[in-house]
């Protein structure tokens, strides 16, 4: 059972993913997500080179999976800051610019709405940091 005092994490990865991941990785070891905003490729978690991707100012990192850094654009966290994004594998192609891409296997981005309970602990400050 999770510690009830300890913050939940905004981004999780299934097992799917996290050997997609390990794939990737494998030709391209620094990477990191970021997820779409809707554009081209829809809403889809986008798996970049880590130095063909500039995180910007106003991005905000949910998190790290299978060692890997994911960020979501800041006018798009303040919509979904009340939901956990799940990283997750089905068959088809990736993004055109994602790493995923020409694998027969795409990453896909799916969602749970945290608890009261979990939104609180999200809204306190970490443990060790002055409050």
């Amino acid at each position: 059972m999770a510690d009830q005092t300890e913050r939940p994490p905004r981004v999780t990865a299934t097992e799917a993913a996290l050997e997609l991941i390990q794939d990737i990785r494998s030709a391209h070891p620094d990477i990191l997500f970021h997820q779409s905003g809707g554009c081209c490729d829809g809403s889809s978690p986008m798996c970049y080179p880590a130095s063909d991707f500039k995180v910007g100012a106003r991005d905000v990192k949910l998190g790290d999976v299978g060692g890997v850094p994911v960020y979501i654009s800041g006018s798009q966290f303040e919509a979904w800051r009340h939901t956990q994004l799940i990283l997750d594998v089905v068959p088809g192609r990736g993004g055109m610019f994602s790493l995923d891409n020409g694998r027969e296997r795409r990453f896909l981005t799916r969602s749970r709405v945290f608890t009261d309970d979990e939104l609180a602990r999200l809204d306190r400050p970490p443990a060790g940091d002055p409050a």
